[in-house]
């Protein structure tokens, strides 16, 4: 006997057609808007010649296709022809800025994705990931619930870290955390919680990760400004809070049907061999060997693409893959990210295109005095929201675009590293948190197995809201 589907109320099916005539208005919106903003750049390009306001045109064309729901890599490729239909490059014209895109930042940006992908696969076959989790967990066995909470945000919140992303670093940590978590009696919304809160926290703090490597450059500082500065102060307040939510979620969850069952409770992986161990060892000597040199050198942006394939194939063969295991475990993660990379390439060929454009020369020499008058404050503070609720994609590519957009008016008006390095990781970060749920709270959650987005949506405006006063405190103090 088959259970039979769900029962669809009215309201129900209302909305499903509601969300199925919406995804059809905009699947024919994104080709529309596509061709008249290319069309509208064609007569632009006819009509004027650089410096010319006219230059925003692509970006606002990119937002806009992005917020209704076209996928970036295409929105990106649309916005790069626009730009380059109103400069209407020659032919060397056309070959300068591929050289001086190849060589752009941007791109290097990209490149680190890649590569952090790869040594993140090398990591999980590994099982260098297994060992640092279950590491931390494992210390504090026997000591109550409240320490091991706080165990397991930090071995979220160090895997991810390390591993330079959120999905994939909780994916592997959800096996080892979730029967510690289950034996002690934390309904599923609650553990969520714990690996929501410490993994957001290690997001911010991954040196190598690619938002944290766009907002130092964007920012020209180091490892070390931009943990003092951004990421210190966000981990801080989430460590803090984070006990307290945990408590209060459990409270709130306990008994309700919440919990995990009785086969949660029984680990599920066996434990990492000795090779594994070293391989851990090894990761993370030279990590750490790589930050502190990074940060005594001041080496830049160049640094992790020279730190991470070092990193990655010392791993694999301490770790067991041999050679030719290692570089196909690091092929596959970077192959997982290519369509990341063709993303910054092009973001990297409309950038030049823009400087060429000069659009911002023309904003500055109109409303300069105004935008002066503003301040630094209410200037970083407008930024900031902006990039949180109005500049839409990937965290990397949101840092570049909004530095882009802004960090030239930025300096005009005196704005230091340190306040931008905050407004640019609010702006590409916050929305982690709220005020919407979004990618990372449900990937939090599924990890969990837990289905109650709502009580994770409650977690991130816990810790986001004393991050934002925090935040506020830190610009004014840097900006009076």
């Amino acid at each position: 006997m088959t259970a039979s589907p769900p029962e669809r109320t009215a309201d129900g099916a209302a909305a499903t057609a509601n969300t199925s005539r919406g995804a059809r208005v905009v699947r024919v919106l994104n080709p529309v808007l596509s061709a008249v903003g290319l069309v509208a750049c064609l007569v632009c390009g006819l009509l004027y010649e650089p410096p010319t306001l006219w230059g925003l045109l692509p970006i606002l064309l990119f937002a806009a296709l992005v917020v209704l729901g076209m996928n970036m890599l295409p929105a990106s490729v649309v916005s790069t022809v626009g730009g380059l239909l109103i400069l209407m490059p020659g032919p060397g014209a056309m070959a300068d800025i591929a050289v001086a895109s190849l060589g752009n930042q941007v791109t290097l940006i990209g490149v680190i994705i890649m590569f952090g992908a790869a040594v993140g696969e090398v990591m999980r076959r590994t099982r260098v990931a297994d060992v640092i989790v279950g590491g931390i967990v494992g210390l504090v066995g026997g000591r109550g619930p409240l320490v091991t909470a706080f165990a397991v945000m930090v071995a979220c919140l160090a895997l991810v870290a390390s591993l330079g992303t959120l999905a994939g670093a909780l994916a592997i940590a959800a096996p080892l955390v979730i029967p510690v978590a289950a034996r002690l009696g934390y309904t599923r919304s609650a553990t969520a919680a714990m690996m929501f809160i410490g993994g957001c926290a290690g997001l911010a703090l991954a040196p190598f990760a690619g938002s944290n490597v766009a907002i130092m450059t964007a920012a020209d500082a180091g490892y070390l400004e931009y943990l003092l500065y951004g990421a210190l102060p966000l981990t801080a307040v989430s460590l803090v809070v984070g006990l307290p939510v945990v408590r209060w979620m459990q409270r709130r969850t306990e008994g309700t049907g919440d919990e995990y069952g009785e086969a949660d409770m029984v680990q599920g992986l066996d434990r990492p061999d000795r090779r594994a161990r070293t391989a851990t060892a090894l990761f993370s000597v030279v990590l750490a060997g790589s930050v502190v040199w990074a940060v005594a050198s001041g080496v830049g942006i160049l640094f992790p693409l020279v730190a991470l394939p070092v990193l990655g194939l010392l791993t694999g063969l301490v770790g067991g893959l041999g050679p030719v295991g290692t570089l196909r475990a690091l092929g596959t993660g970077a192959r997982s990210m290519i369509g990341m990379l063709v993303l910054f390439v092009l973001l990297a060929v409309l950038f030049v295109v823009l400087d060429s454009l000069q659009p911002f020369d023309v904003i500055l020499e109109l409303y300069g005095e105004r935008l002066e008058g503003l301040g630094p404050f209410l200037f970083a503070i407008a930024i900031a929201l902006l990039g949180w609720v109005g500049v839409p994609g990937a965290t990397a590519a949101q840092v570049v675009l909004i530095d882009e957009l802004f960090g030239g008016l930025a300096s005009s008006i005196g704005i230091g590293v340190a306040t931008w390095i905050i407004v640019l990781l609010f702006a590409s970060k916050a929305d982690t948190y709220g005020p919407f749920p979004n990618a990372n709270m449900v990937g939090a959650m599924g990890m969990a197995r837990s289905t109650n987005l709502k009580n994770v949506l409650i977690t991130g405006w816990a810790v986001l809201i004393p991050v934002c006063a925090v935040y506020t405190l830190i610009m004014f103090i840097e900006t009076r």
